[in-house]
């Protein structure tokens, strides 16, 4: 017995009574069949309606042949509704207006590039961030590409489509004859039992195609319509974008967001970007002159080194720098790795790290694998230089006085 598929007519029937006709059970999941269902099966490009079955929640909705099958959720498999009941259903409506709202976006904005570009829609998806149409500019092969300008411009051509609010109509048909007498901006892909769904008129639509998917009555239920990127994709462009409320969250994410910065850096909305661009170049100078200075005291640091080297027999010399980073302490070692005979640590008291630095006579990687650990200690290198990382100075300390005694 097939199932009368409600979704196909009333988009906005919410609630409605149902006989069960099938239960399957089977070791992963437990689906029921309805006489006849408002929940929308997954399929083109639209995820599937969620809601309730008399006490059961539903997972997941399948169209298999003429048959819907709906996934519910129970735990008890002697709790499970039976053939022949009779139970009231509803689905989630915020889902199923959203998807509605998100689906006819992406008609509106196909048809526009269609219109505009000659742009055909090669591939759709409804994702949880955001919708990617792939458009490929088959039709006219003297256009070579989509830059964001011209998305920005489908985009404002798309809202004006949404703000005429068209009637959005879907029309059956039993034969591929019938349904290519409509303005279709794509081929069809099979023979019969063909749902076409059109914005605006059929003389003068707005996008006419192809779709099983569920759509509200008119174009103006979308809201508007925001294109975020467009990006080279497999010969064609992907677009970017999204339709309806999570257009409208997704500004008002982005405008808070905006709003805090310009008060961070007391300006207004307008002003912020030269303000920002006011900041990065002070940022940048600081940054030139924090390396000058960097490379001063390095130099300051490594002449105080190599007197300690010149004037010491030690076959250890620990040398503790005060307001060098570990990398830093990395940089300023470079200048020593495989040349000293000594084996050097540099300690960095930022980071409580020492880096060990060697001719490759002492194997300064090994013996920060050897004794790190002891001391909670971590890190690794080659012969002529290692890291070794510590938790805090004390055991920093004893990892430093471990190696002193292990070489003298």
């Amino acid at each position: 017995m097939s199932t009368t598929k409600l979704y196909q007519n009333q988009v906005y029937t919410k609630e409605f009574t149902a006989n069960v006709t099938s239960v399957n059970i089977s070791e992963d999941s437990t689906t029921v069949t309805l006489d006849q269902t408002a929940f929308f099966p997954e399929g083109g490009g639209q995820s599937c309606d969620l809601g309730v079955i008399g006490k059961w929640k539903v997972a997941d909705v399948r169209e298999v042949g003429e048959d819907v099958y709906h996934t519910i959720e129970t735990t008890d498999s002697s709790d499970m509704p039976s053939v022949g009941a009779q139970l009231p259903c509803s689905i989630d409506w915020e889902r199923r207006f959203d998807n509605m709202q998100r689906h006819c976006g992406e008609h509106i904005l196909s048809g526009v590039f269609f219109d505009l570009y000659g742009g055909v829609n090669r591939g759709f998806h409804m994702g949880t961030d955001y919708m990617t149409i792939d458009i490929s500019l088959e039709e006219q092969p003297e256009i070579e590409e989509i830059t964001y300008e011209m998305a920005l411009e489908a985009e404002a051509a798309a809202n004006k489509v949404i703000w005429s609010d068209s009637p959005v109509t879907v029309l059956r048909f039993d034969s591929r004859k019938d349904a290519e007498k409509m303005p279709l901006r794509k081929a069809l892909a099979f023979d019969e039992d063909i749902s076409i769904v059109c914005v605006g008129s059929a003389e003068n639509a707005a996008d006419c195609v192809a779709c099983c998917g569920t759509h509200p009555s008119t174009a103006g239920q979308v809201g508007l319509l925001k294109t975020y990127k467009v990006e080279k994709y497999k010969g064609m462009f992907r677009i970017y974008f999204e339709a309806g409320q999570r257009a409208l969250k997704d500004y008002g994410l982005k405008h808070d967001i905006l709003t805090d910065l310009s008060n961070d850096y007391s300006s207004s909305i307008d002003d912020f970007p030269s303000k920002l661009k006011l900041q990065e170049e002070k940022l940048a100078a600081v940054k030139n002159d924090l390396f000058q200075m960097k490379k001063a005291l390095t130099k300051i640091e490594c002449d105080k080194l190599d007197g300690i080297i010149a004037a010491s027999d030690s076959k250890v010399l620990v040398h503790s720098l005060e307001h060098f980073s570990m990398d830093d302490a990395f940089n300023m070692g470079k200048n020593y790795m495989g040349k000293c005979k000594q084996l050097i640590m540099l300690f960095s008291e930022k980071d409580c790290s020492y880096i060990l630095l060697s001719d490759g006579t002492v194997d300064c990687g090994s013996l920060v694998k050897e004794y790190a650990s002891f001391y909670h200690g971590k890190g690794g290198g080659n012969k002529i230089s290692a890291r070794a990382i510590f938790d805090r100075e004390e055991n920093a300390t004893l990892f430093s006085d471990l190696v002193q005694k292990h070489l003298r």
